[in-house]
């Protein structure tokens, strides 16, 4: 009798490890690259239902999405919150991700404190510069070992190849980002470190972002990796202009890492591209036609849009280290509120639901 039950008892966990070893996107992609997703506060911390389930299934790469820029971590001069990023780190380490921090440097979700002296005037360029690498210095530090990669410097070019006007710009002068990258070496000099940016595609922003990297690079300054944003539409940009993003920094000698992944299936009240949040409208009816729901068609045409990126990062996974999307799901998409608020959208694979969308893995193709 004992035998017998021991014999069952086998059965039963050889049957209940074979069933949970059911596939999901990393595992398709695992040989390629890395394929990654942005979390938020209720994902890291289990209070997201089927959150956690569905990124261990999916996804083995996370990036922080908002709860480490200096807004969320780095609220007041002496305040650091690290609330989100020791639940973001411990979860990275159960799934045994590769753990990306975002952002250490950007000229959005800054306090307006971060640029003033105690009078309220804006600091000059030494005192700027030390308040950013004690920033860099406490962020990166309470993580080293732990966070694999960071995105060091984030949009720093107009979509025309010039300088950003930014605060940092304009109280440092360019070397900001120079000094943020070598803060970051210096405090953590195993991590990977990467300068991201939206509109990769347009040949004049990437021109720009490139000469500066090499000449960084020809400085004897850490950068491994250019983020290029994915935030695109159904037909647009072409697969021809991303693969050009790719072959050119790729060439350059930096990996290629597609960040912030999704695809607006909604019209938009301009012709705004990118990830500009200074770009926003009030809510509005006109730009948000499909509150009840997606029509198949343009479902369709989603599916279809992902597939055929898939198939182009694919054919160049010899240059692409990670392909992440901006968002687990529809319902958690910064899109729905970008650049028109409180819309219904569905840029991303998984649903509201937290269900694949049908139809991609079948269009993509062996």
């Amino acid at each position: 009798m004992i035998r017998m039950l021991s014999t069952l008892a086998i059965l039963f966990l050889v049957f209940a490890a074979s069933s949970s070893q059911k596939e999901g996107l990393k595992d398709r992609f695992e040989p390629h690259f890395y394929l990654g997703t942005a979390v938020n506060l209720a994902q890291v911390t289990g209070m997201e239902q089927g959150a956690d389930s569905l990124l261990t299934l999916h996804f083995n790469s996370i990036t922080a999405e908002n709860g480490l820029k200096w807004g969320p971590v780095h609220p007041e001069p002496t305040t650091y919150k690290f609330e989100f990023g020791d639940a973001f780190v411990a979860m990275g380490e159960r799934m045994g991700a590769f753990i990306v921090g975002h952002t250490l440097v950007w000229h959005q979700q800054t306090p307006a404190w971060v640029f003033q002296d105690e009078k309220g005037g804006f600091l000059n360029r030494q005192g700027l510069t030390e308040r950013m690498e004690e920033h860099i210095e406490t962020v990166v530090g309470r993580y080293k070992g732990k966070i694999d990669g960071w995105d060091v410097v984030n949009e720093a070019f107009e979509d025309d190849g010039t300088w950003r006007k930014t605060h940092w710009y304009n109280l440092i002068g360019p070397d900001f980002i120079k000094i943020a990258f070598q803060k970051a070496h210096e405090v953590d000099p195993d991590a990977s470190l990467y300068y991201n940016d939206y509109n990769v595609w347009k040949p004049e922003k990437r021109k720009a972002i490139l000469d500066m990297a090499v000449e960084l690079k020809k400085q004897g300054v850490r950068i491994d990796g250019i983020g290029m944003q994915g935030h695109y539409r159904l037909n647009f940009p072409t697969l021809a202009q991303i693969e050009q993003a790719i072959l050119d920094i790729h060439q350059a000698g930096f990996e290629v890492h597609v960040t912030e992944l999704d695809v607006d299936v909604l019209p938009r009240p301009s012709d705004s591209d990118g990830a500009d949040l200074n770009i926003n409208f009030a809510e509005s009816e006109q730009w948000n036609p499909y509150r009840a729901g997606l029509p198949l068609q343009i479902q369709h045409d989603l599916v279809n849009r992902y597939a055929s990126l898939f198939r182009l990062f694919q054919k160049h996974s010899d240059k692409i280290t990670r392909v992440t999307f901006w968002g687990l799901h529809d319902g958690r998409s910064w899109l729905n509120n970008w650049p028109v608020r409180g819309r219904t959208n569905y840029p991303l694979l998984f649903d509201r639901d937290k269900n694949l969308k049908p139809g991609f893995l079948e269009n993509l193709g062996d």
